[in-house]
């Protein structure tokens, strides 16, 4: 799983103008599942299923 950074700089994430990521691919804005047990968060892309971390 990629980072949410490396993904953005890869140009297989976006930024709209309201800074929030969304999928290059369907243009979506990405949903998050937070684990208060980790200190990363995931990102997935509701349409294609793609998930990126991040870190808090």
């Amino acid at each position: 799983m990629k980072s949410v950074r490396k993904a953005l700089r890869d140009g297989e994430l976006d930024k709209d103008t309201y800074e929030r990521v969304t999928c290059a691919e369907c243009g979506k804005t990405l949903k998050t599942k937070n684990d208060p047990d980790t200190i990363t968060t995931v990102r997935t892309c509701p349409d294609c299923g793609e998930e990126w971390k991040e870190l808090r």
